[in-house]
């Protein structure tokens, strides 16, 4: 099993350190196993985790809710209550590419229009 210090779990993850620290501390993040000297040791598992928060964070998720997903994860009772947020979650990121594709469209009706005057002069 591969191992990962602070430093390149962050290069990889695309996470500061301290927002890894911060993920811990909040219960975002399950804790991270440490060396006898203390030190956090990450794991392709914590890795792969940090892959999908970015995902959630990216894709607009409230902090709140990323705690809330955390907590879930580590208990593996509650795979209904998962499905459940992540359904929310996924409903308003279709509600923002809807409103997303809205304005382009008037964008682009918008360009359509410019362009026409410009054929005119």
């Amino acid at each position: 099993m591969r191992t990962y210090t602070p430093a390149e779990a962050a290069r990889r993850s695309g996470f500061s350190i301290d927002t890894l620290r911060y993920y811990e501390r909040e219960g975002i993040l399950a804790p991270v196993a440490r060396t006898p000297g203390g030190r956090r040791v990450y794991r392709d598992s914590d890795l792969a985790t940090l892959d999908f928060l970015r995902c959630l964070r990216d894709a607009g998720m409230p902090i709140e809710r990323l705690r809330r997903y955390g907590e879930l994860c580590r208990d593996p009772d509650t795979v209904a209550e998962r499905v459940e947020l992540l359904r929310e979650h996924a409903a308003a990121v279709q509600q923002q590419m809807d409103q997303l594709r809205s304005w382009q469209a008037r964008v682009e009706e918008k360009l359509a229009w410019y362009e026409k005057q410009l054929e005119q002069l």
